[in-house]
Formats: C-alpha cells, structure tokens, sequence
C-alpha cells in the first residue's frame, strides 16, 4: 500500500540530476547554527505519534523562498548573517527542529533526540540561472530548483529534522528549507518560517511553539505508534523506501497557475448557479479551498484519457489541530494530519455541472472529517483501494500565508514552491503572493497534458 505514497510524500534520499543542471547551483560553505544555551530543551526524547511515524519512510518536505532584488536588498554577506543569528535566535524556541528523528530501540519508538551539542546545517550556495525565470508560472526548472533546497539523507535514523540553505543569484537570493514530515506538517513548517523571518526583521514571532505529543489523543497511544514503526519501517535504522517508488518524479513536467480574488468569486459562483439550475441549492457557498480544488479535479479528469466510466479519485489531507478533543494550539509543531478520499465518475467530470459535482464531493469528505477528525489518521490505510494512475493528490493548503509571513525584512518572497512533487497528478496549494487569492502548482508527467489542464483551468476561469 505504499504505491498510495501519492503527493506530498517523498523519497528520502536526492535523486541525480543531470550535469549541466547541477553546474548552475554551486556549494560554497556548509556549516552549523547551534543552538544557543538559554534554549529550552526537553527533558527526554519527543515519542512520534502514530501519525507521524507514518512518515518516516517518506519524510522529506522541502520548500524554496525566491527573492528578487532591488537596491534596497542588503549585500549577500549581510543577508546570511542575518538569517544565522536571527536562525540561532529562533532556535531558543525551537530547539527540537535542531535534534534528529532517532530509533528508541529499548522502546521500539521513533523520536526527536536533542542534547546540548545540538545545531542546523547552514548550507551557502550561488547560482547562476535566472532568478526571474525561476519564479515564473511557465514550466520549471526543477533541477535547478531542487539545487537550491538542502540535501538531507533521512534514509538512515539518526537523521537530521531540519536544513536550511541560502543561495546567491545575480538578481537576488533564495532560502531553501528541508524538513522531516514526520516532525513538521505544511502548517508547522510554515510556523517556523514565520518565527525565523519575525526574529530577522528584529520582531517578537507571533506564535509560540508547542512540542507536546501527550496533547495528540489518539486511540492506542504510544503502543499505536510502536506497532505503525513496526509495520513501515521493519528494518530500521533504515528507513529507505525502494528507489523505484517515485521513479517517475525526475520526468514530471511542473507549472504554476495563481487565481486572484476575483477569479476566485466567480468559480464559487458558478459552483453556486450550477448547484441552483440543478435544483440542489447549497446552504451555503463553496469554501476558497473547495471551489480551487473541485477546478484542479475536473482539469485532471478532462486532461487525462480515462473512460467515462470509471472513478477518477481525489486524495488531500486535513489539518486537524483544532478538531482533536481537546483541540491542540495553533503553535503546535508536528504532523497533526488526516486524509480525505472522494471520488467521480469521469463522466460527471467531463460533464456541464463538473465543477458543482467535484466541490459538492470534496465537502462531503471536509464535512466526514469533521465529525470524526482522527478516522483517517492512517494514510496508509485504503478501503476501497483507490486506482493510483486515476487518482489527483492536494497538498498544502489554501490558507498557507507563506508569502506575507516570509519576510525577513528585504520583502516579500517573489516566489514559493514546494520541491518535492512526486507523482503524475499532485497539486500543491498556497495562498498568492496577494494573501487574496491561491497559488496553484501542478505536476503531471505528460507536457500535452499539461497543455491540456491549462486550456480546461482556464476556460473554466471565464
């Protein structure tokens, strides 16, 4: 069941990249950001939850932050001065992110281990392609991309929970971040984000972070999350998966469409007159992130060559912090995640009501979830089994802010994008640079496909 690894799961180890790509991002220095004495440590090892141990077979999470310059941008020199000890000063609250993702043996858990000899891989890179192409919508060039986020080998435990990277271009810079999933969902990635780029510009971080897994109640427990070790990851410390896994995600082609309010407005009313000439009234309107990803779903359908007859499936995840019982506070750092699975025939796809069909079954999912929030904490778990090749997967989120809170005090990002897309039909959410609209990136593993999404995304836009 591990082929269902669709979306925002990802290879442990770094794949090769062709020699011209590579000689475009070029290493210059890697070191450590330690973590300052007066931090606050745990007393012992942080126990994964049986959600998060999930993740230690696919647990990369990788994001790069793009910033063109201007003649208000400090010198390169400054800019990673700012970003280490602004990083040290981060790290006072976030000091796990510092550990590593160790195996408990006497316990047969997997935890965060942090002691006092902690620190972050500091990697300092340049780059010689065109930053401006880079952060463009049209197809991109994910080599390159990929060369600006840190390399991190999570495939052996100890491994490493986080790695940062600064890059140096002709016409700015970019600020790569890698992750353990297992420890930090999009949610607690983009929370640290947040705290580093406050603590840059000279702020207090909105948030403070909690790494209690005790508040995550989950039927079982720990020994939930001893038996789900044991079930993924039977030979650790090694937690590789079978290199051929995602052997398809060095030929994916990627791009990356943003919806603006006003686009926004008007797919949620088209869902709404649909629902209305078809004589099943909403109570009420479809939510930002139904309307964009019923969209994503009927440009799926309509790009591939499926028979109207089958089920075309839809994967995504719900952040479940505030739905647990008691409810766990926005500053929670960790994977707090649970899966939701709808699905279409295609002929309802290809169909004049496509888009209301799609949002009204992405909420019927949104609305299951809320009446049992951890039903689907084991993603994994398929019952039916949904057919991979005919199946779309959403990661991210609509209401990730990552533009307006990734300032480290030389502007907003011109550019996010997560790295790892690994398979024919994931889709990546964000909210747009505009913190009004969606970003929207794309991978699919045939260029007319991807032609043909974008004719469907935006016909249906008009």
């Amino acid at each position: 069941t591990l082929a269902i690894a669709s979306g925002q799961f990802y290879l442990a180890t770094a794949t090769s990249v062709t020699p011209t790509a590579m000689s475009q991002v070029r290493i210059v220095d890697a070191s450590y950001v330690d973590v300052p004495e007066t931090a606050v440590r745990p007393p012992g090892p942080i126990k994964l939850t049986a959600m998060e141990a999930l993740w230690i077979v696919i647990p990369v999470l990788q994001h790069v932050l793009l910033y063109e310059g201007d003649d208000d941008m400090p010198p390169f020199h400054a800019i990673l001065q700012s970003l280490r000890s602004s990083l040290a000063a981060t790290l006072r609250s976030f000091a796990p992110l510092a550990g590593k993702v160790v195996h408990l043996e006497e316990t047969g858990d997997v935890g965060i281990s942090c002691s006092a000899s902690d620190g972050v891989r500091f990697v300092v890179a340049e780059c010689d392609a065109d930053i401006g192409r880079l952060a463009g919508d049209e197809e991109h060039d994910l080599r390159v991309l990929e060369g600006l986020v840190p390399e991190v080998d999570m495939s052996q435990l100890p491994a490493p929970v986080l790695a940062v990277q600064a890059t140096r271009f002709e016409g700015g810079v970019a600020v790569g971040v890698t992750v353990h999933h297992g420890v930090a969902d999009g949610r607690a990635l983009w929370t640290f984000v947040e705290a580093w780029a406050a603590a840059c510009r000279g702020e207090t971080p909105a948030t403070t972070p909690c790494f209690d897994r005790s508040l995550v109640k989950l039927p079982g427990g720990e020994e939930l999350a001893r038996s789900v070790v044991r079930k993924v990851a039977p030979n650790l410390p090694s937690a590789a998966l079978a290199s051929s896994v995602f052997e398809d995600r060095k030929r994916l082609t990627r791009r990356t469409f943003t919806l603006d309010q006003g686009d926004i407005q008007r797919l949620k009313l088209r869902i709404v007159h649909l629902n209305e000439s078809g004589g099943t009234p909403l109570p009420r309107p479809p939510s930002a992130f139904a309307a964009v990803v019923a969209l994503a779903w009927t440009c799926f359908a309509r790009c591939k060559s499926f028979s109207l007859d089958d089920d075309v499936w839809l994967f995504f995840f719900a952040d479940i912090r505030e739905r647990l019982d008691p409810p766990v506070g926005a500053g929670y750092i960790g994977s707090c995640l649970t899966k939701c699975l709808a699905r279409l025939p295609a002929r309802e796809l290809h169909g004049e009501r496509a888009l209301a069909a799609a949002a009204s079954a992405v909420q019927d999912e949104i609305n299951k979830m809320k009446e049992d929030p951890i039903a689907g904490w084991n993603f994994f778990s398929f019952d039916p089994m949904p057919a991979m090749d005919r199946l779309m997967n959403i990661s991210g989120s609509s209401g990730f802010s990552a533009y307006k809170i990734a300032d480290f005090g030389w502007g907003k990002p011109t550019r996010t994008e997560p790295i790892r897309m690994n398979t024919d039909g994931q889709v990546a959410l964000m909210g747009s640079r505009d913190d009004r609209g969606v970003q929207v990136s794309v991978a699919l593993l045939q260029a007319a496909q991807m032609d043909e999404f974008k004719s469907n995304f935006l016909a249906l836009l008009e």
